[in-house]
């Protein structure tokens, strides 16, 4: 097996303060082109979704018009359809046309309400959901701690250091 080799280019860094300046100064300039770019993208990707939706309307009125009146009929005729209710689906010619019923869902409003009318009746307690879990702002709040007192499992990772240019620019008013 043979090893490729790879070029890599050679990083000159900065030799002076002033170098520093301008490179900071080509990299704002170098950002804001890159914005240009985005918002010409952007605005071109806009234009063609106008297109496309304008085009797509009467399309999809037709096909919610026809899905009505094809729901009309099925409903008229659902017996035939399902052969009395022992299927809850058609197979006609060009597709298939089927009944389904999401699956049922708890809601709750006023939750503290009904969890302190659950809570106060031994009866309800079963349906009352406990979470255990380790409070992690209160670990890094105290790291002395653990670093004392370690915990198999529990680590605390410094956070890593990033060096960022910020170029400065002058805000339209």
């Amino acid at each position: 097996m043979t090893k490729s080799k790879t070029k890599t280019q050679a990083v000159i860094g900065c030799q002076s303060r002033d170098e520093a300046v301008e490179a900071i100064k080509r990299i704002g300039d170098l950002v804001r082109d890159k914005d240009r770019v985005q918002a010409a993208l952007n605005d071109q990707v806009a234009e063609l979704q106008k297109q496309a939706d304008e085009a797509v309307a009467p399309l999809t009125a037709e096909i919610e018009q026809l899905e009505e009146a094809v729901k009309v009929w099925a409903t008229a005729h659902r017996d035939a359809l399902t052969d009395n209710g022992k299927v809850k689906f058609a197979d006609l010619t060009t597709g298939i046309i089927r009944w389904r019923n999401n699956p049922p869902k708890c809601t709750v409003s006023g939750v503290d309400a009904v969890l302190a009318l659950l809570e106060n009746n031994p009866i309800f307690e079963r349906f009352i959901r406990v979470k255990k879990e380790v409070n992690k702002e209160a670990v890094l709040n105290e790291p002395e701690f653990f670093t004392a007192h370690p915990v198999a499992g529990l680590k605390i990772v410094q956070g890593k250091e990033f060096f960022v240019i910020e170029p400065h620019n002058q805000e339209l008013s």
